[in-house]
């Protein structure tokens, strides 16, 4: 998807610009956890040392954070270009797009700075078996032999910030949207931008959802096996699904795509 659409300049529009880097957000952040994954399945054997949790850790709440914030500004970019077309060029220019993903970034990186050190500081006596598939902050925090009841407090609020704010967005700017097509006339149209945006809607709901379980219920009524679960909706199910649900269903990708393989063709003979 990247290559495509730096390739393919009827892809370099704001929209495009912002799915190519939540695309790359999607390729390392499943990388963070995946490989490692697969590897222990093949191995028949999970271990992991000290800092190789915490830079998994630490990638783990970067990349993630900086999804949670790029996915609720794409979804106020869909919001201008469909309710503000006029200013849409003069609300999503260049240098606004650049601000967006340096902020998602910038965002994601506070929260791994600020907690990763945090979480790999208590002290872990007795059984060392992380019950998940990754390095987790609450399954981590299992372990630890002092009292975290402050950390958690002080990862609550972050949570809530980082969690509440962009879903906030996404909900008011797909709620704005789904209110102007709702007044279109074409009841073709209506159908297409609704399909869209429930899919959309969809995995920004299973992705966010997740996550608020995993970190905003407390954790006395979610068990380890649950988290698991919850966990891989976020880190695994939704990378592989935004790619669907964002590029390929779309015309303008998949006619890039086609163009692209025609190229391709006529290069090979």
């Amino acid at each position: 998807m990247i290559l495509l659409i730096r390739a393919d300049a009827r892809l370099h529009t704001p929209m495009y610009f912002l799915l190519s880097h939540l695309s790359l957000i999607d390729m390392l952040y499943i990388s963070t956890i995946v490989p490692k994954m697969l590897a222990d399945r093949l191995r028949g054997r999970s271990s992991i040392s000290f800092a190789g949790c915490a830079a998994q850790h630490f990638l783990y709440l970067t990349l993630v954070g900086a999804e949670f914030f790029l996915l609720g500004l794409m979804a106020y970019d869909r919001y201008v270009a469909i309710c503000r077309p006029l200013r849409y060029p003069l609300l999503m220019s260049r240098r606004v797009c650049w601000l967006i993903v340096a902020g998602s970034w910038l965002g994601g990186s506070l929260d791994g700075f600020l907690l990763t050190p945090i979480t790999m500081s208590f002290p872990f006596c007795g059984s060392r078996d992380i019950d998940h598939f990754f390095c987790e902050a609450p399954a981590v925090l299992r372990l630890a032999c002092a009292d975290t009841a402050l950390y958690e407090t002080v990862m609550y609020a972050c949570c809530v910030l980082m969690l509440l704010t962009p879903s906030s967005v996404v909900v008011a700017s797909y709620a704005r949207i789904l209110a102007a097509v709702h007044r279109m006339s074409s009841a073709e149209g209506r159908r297409k931008a609704f399909a869209t945006c429930s899919s959309h809607m969809l995995v920004v709901a299973l992705f966010y959802g997740a996550a608020m379980y995993t970190y905003m219920v407390p954790h006395a009524y979610h068990t380890p096996a649950q988290d698991k679960v919850f966990s891989a909706f976020y880190t695994i199910l939704t990378p592989m699904l935004n790619p669907l649900i964002y590029s390929l269903r779309n015309r303008d990708v998949a006619g890039a795509l086609r163009r692209a393989l025609r190229r391709g063709s006529r290069e090979a003979f």
